[in-house]
């Protein structure tokens, strides 16, 4: 009888769910629910733009809308279906997303006392209020502790684990006082699933603790005591309840509770993946290789690659960690990324774009597609900087903001939305440029996620910029059926499912679709991203030291060839 696995993925606005057969990878059904609370899902605050959280309890409502969905669906798709045939579930989330809960696992924001406080929800991936305390991180850990940096890529960010538990217990210590202890919502979802023993023995993942949260092993886990308590008198004491050792992805959680498993139509022995984040799910489910880059684009991108653990691996100054097990076990897991992208199409459509390019959102992108593609690399002689959310890699700092140089009185939205993707281009390609500077080699390119599948003249660009091939993976769901694929895992091979992730990536991933480089566009490009390296290193650096006037000249020289040439 066949066998089916379901993946949930929970990004920052949605749930998304997807039942996939365990022999081939085929998606029998899909399901997305967009999350009630907030704003598009995120709480947020209007006197504090850096403020993003998020209500846990739509997690619990997403997985029971999207799992009897693709159950009802399946059923009508494939007339043999059961839903006993379900041998497993994989979760995927956002991170780091921290959340404060009680000595039960439950969210703080399940007590009345802290029903309406933000504090007490969830502090999503891309709350950016911990930034100064991610600075005091950074410079306590040079001073005392460098080895804990030497493997996130030498700063800490604002959107991870200590600086957000830290500035809860500077601002808001009624609730980390009442706290118990902290959850990533890829460690606090599957136990919610599970009949789970307690929080100290329950598995947590490794992806979430050691890209976030510093752990390691080499140093015994999480940060020692000692530099917890110097951080902040009070701290230290938390560690003793979280947890001393973290997880593959393809280890089994446990099993679905009664609870659960009558609330939802599964079997009781339907096994729960130990969880992880969407990004280093997503690159699973594209197939990653050693050598192969996998791009999740989305609202923000993910930049993934695994590298053997047993072969020597260079440090890599910006990236967000290098972790052994977070992608594959037996692979060190390096993460990279940029923090809008999506996002920054978002705002300048919904902000800036007039209604004559269409009354709705959709109307306004497709308009600029089509006009967009009409133009030539460099024609416009705009160049923009992708810093409207901070930048995540290499820079790691929130503060930066973007950039759009170059415009004149004769500067139309096509221009500039074309300008918005270049630069996006430009800061993937200073991505990988970094990664290849310190000894790993790029080979191969798969893109996943929304803006891949959706998006061919960004895939396009992309392709120009790097002068690279940029694959499209096969499925639109990579974060989801990468997690249904650890959960085919989890279950085992005697329940149906594959003894490894390798086996299952084998039978359960594909390419859909390859956009090659144009030669004649690389070279302009090229010349362009020399103008946006320098303008990244300008704003970007505090080392850097020069002139910027060659910058608008050279640019209006590139517009000016380029027209020259298409007449």
């Amino acid at each position: 009888m066949a066998k089916y696995v379901i993946g949930l993925d929970f990004g920052t606005n949605s749930c998304r769910a997807v039942l996939v057969d365990v022999t081939n990878g085929k998606e029998l059904a899909t399901e997305v629910f967009q999350y009630p609370s907030g704003k598009a899902g995120v709480i947020v605050d209007p006197r504090n733009p850096l403020l993003a959280r998020q209500n846990p309890r739509d997690y619990l409502k997403g997985i029971e809308v999207c799992v009897k969905s693709v159950l009802r669906q399946a059923k009508n798709v494939k007339k043999t279906f059961t839903p006993d045939a379900v041998i497993g579930i994989g979760i995927d989330t956002t991170g780091s997303s921290p959340l404060p809960v009680d000595e039960r696992g439950l969210p703080l924001c399940f007590d009345k006392r802290f029903k309406k406080n933000p504090a007490a929800m969830v502090w999503l991936w891309k709350d950016h209020t911990s930034f100064a305390e991610a600075e005091y991180i950074t410079e306590t850990a040079q001073k005392i502790r460098p080895q804990y940096l030497a493997k996130i890529g030498g700063v800490y960010s604002s959107e991870w684990w200590w600086s957000k538990i830290l500035h809860c217990k500077r601002t808001a210590p009624e609730v980390y006082n009442a706290a118990f202890s902290w959850m990533e919502i890829c460690d606090w979802i599957p136990m919610m699933l599970i009949e789970a023993p307690s929080l100290s023995t329950f598995k947590r993942s490794v992806c979430a603790a050691g890209h976030k949260a510093m752990y390691n092993k080499q140093w015994g886990g999480l940060p020692d005591e000692e530099f917890l308590e110097t951080l902040e008198p009070g701290l230290g004491s938390l560690r003793r309840r979280l947890y001393n050792e973290a997880y593959t992805a393809d280890e089994c959680a446990g099993f679905l509770s009664k609870q659960w498993a009558q609330r939802l139509g599964l079997s009781q022995k339907t096994a729960v993946a130990v969880g992880a984040f969407d990004a280093h799910m997503g690159a699973v489910g594209a197939g990653i290789s050693p050598g192969t880059l996998v791009k999740i684009l989305g609202t923000s991108t993910c930049d993934i690659m695994v590298y053997p653990h047993d072969k020597p691996l260079n440090d890599i100054p910006g990236v967000c960690g290098i972790v052994d097990g977070s992608v594959m076990s037996g692979y060190y897991g390096i993460e990279a990324g940029q923090s809008a992208v999506g996002d920054i199409f978002l705002w300048f459509v919904n902000s800036l774009v007039p209604n004559t390019y269409g009354k709705t959102q959709e109307d306004k992108f497709d308009s600029l597609q089509r006009e967009a593609r009409k133009l030539k690399p460099g024609e416009s002689g705009l160049l923009a900087l992708d810093w409207n959310n901070g930048n995540r890699t290499i820079l790691v700092d929130v503060r930066l903001t973007g950039l759009l140089l170059g415009q004149t009185l004769h500067t139309t939205a096509p221009e500039i939305y074309r300008a918005l993707i270049e630069a996006t281009a430009f800061g993937a390609l200073r991505i990988i440029d970094r990664i290849e500077e310190y000894g790993v080699k790029i080979t191969d390119i798969i893109n996943c996620g929304g803006l891949a599948t959706k998006n061919p003249l960004l895939m396009q660009i992309y392709a120009d910029v790097t002068g690279r091939p940029m694959k499209v993976s096969r499925s639109e769901q990579t974060p989801a059926l990468g997690a249904a694929m650890f959960a085919a895992v989890a279950a085992g091979e005697s329940a149906g499912g594959y003894r490894t992730i390798e086996e299952a990536k084998d039978a359960m991933t594909g390419i859909g679709k390859v956009y090659h480089p144009n030669s004649k566009n690389h070279e302009i490009y090229k010349k362009l991203y020399a103008l946006y390296w320098q303008l990244h290193d300008a704003f970007g650096t505090q080392a850097w030291h020069g002139s910027l006037y060659n910058v608008m000249k050279e640019l209006i020289q590139i517009r000016d060839s380029v027209r020259q040439q298409s007449r």
